[in-house]
């Protein structure tokens, strides 16, 4: 059986007549009647009373347009669906977030995404980093955000598309003594507390040390928190001063205060990563998005 047999079965049943329904068909006439008869031979049911005029379904046959009109139906949404998804309208896509692409990029393309595609269901995980990385790997990811490192030029199982630069600056307590100074030099902070992520957990941060000591000290890092809020957090209550992405001036934290570093001239590259291998319509969309809000 064929969807054809279906399609044709359905025409005599509507037209009520073998030459009308041959008619709207575009086939001759007794071709159909001879595949209705193979239909009906094929299942062991007669789906007609070829006796009566006009013609009529038998009480089996009534069964069967019903099912199937139903196939046909389901067989017309699953090409349309297909096309969608082929389009990038439906779908899936796990992508992966932190502190700086949610505090500066991140809103922006899940706006302008969910406007073109509200039928792709996104789903935002919170990573670091590396978490993002390795997730990405082991294909429970579709996206991640990082900095550019030499490692992904050299990975022929990434592609990496730069999206931004991003600068330092300093936080610091409102009531710190610094706090009134438009610019900080970073070597004013020698004696100072610091509050940075693990460099485990951020392997970028390790750039932040490499500054500090390239000013002349090593940073006296008196407690370690994973995510941005948390740095902040412990800032405004005294901690200790952090050096972070600018973006994080997005955060306007009761009790912390953001200033530029002197003669300072940081930036980090900031790459969005997928699978190379990786040909789904959805995260193609997606990386147009990106790609226009950064040219």
């Amino acid at each position: 059986m064929e969807l054809r047999h279906l399609r044709y079965f359905i025409a005599v049943a509507e037209e009520k007549n073998f030459s009308y329904a041959a008619q709207r068909l575009h086939i001759a006439q007794p071709p159909l009647s001879q595949q209705i008869s193979a239909l009906e031979a094929e299942i062991g049911v007669k789906l007609f009373n070829r006796k009566k005029r006009p013609l009529q379904l038998t009480s089996a046959g009534q069964v069967f347009l019903a099912e199937a009109r139903l196939v046909l139906t389901q067989v017309e949404h699953a090409i349309i669906q297909t096309q969608r998804a082929s389009r990038g309208e439906i779908g899936e896509l796990i992508v992966g977030t932190n502190s700086s692409i949610a505090n500066s990029l991140l809103p922006d393309m899940l706006r302008i995404f969910r406007d073109r595609f509200p039928n792709v269901k996104l789903v935002l995980r919170e990573l670091t980093a590396a978490q993002q990385i390795q997730e990405l790997h082991n294909r429970r990811l579709d996206i991640a955000f990082d900095r550019l490192l030499n490692s992904y030029q050299q990975n022929t199982a990434l592609c990496y598309l730069p999206i931004a630069r991003e600068s330092l600056v300093i936080a610091l307590p409102k009531t710190h003594p610094l706090a009134s100074q438009s610019q900080i030099p970073l070597q004013d902070l020698a004696n100072e507390p610091f509050v940075l992520p693990s460099t485990e957990l951020v392997p970028s941060y390790t750039e932040i040390i490499h500054l500090c000591q390239q000013a002349g000290f090593f940073p006296n890092v008196v407690q370690e928190a994973t995510w941005m809020i948390t740095v902040l957090s412990l800032v405004a209550g005294g901690v200790g001063v952090a050096l972070l992405p600018s973006n994080v001036q997005n955060l306007q934290r009761k009790g912390v205060v953001y200033k530029p570093i002197q003669d300072a001239n940081l930036t980090r590259e900031i790459v969005v990563l997928w699978r190379q291998e990786d040909t789904s319509p959805v995260l193609h969309e997606f990386l147009k998005v990106i790609q226009e809000l950064t040219d």
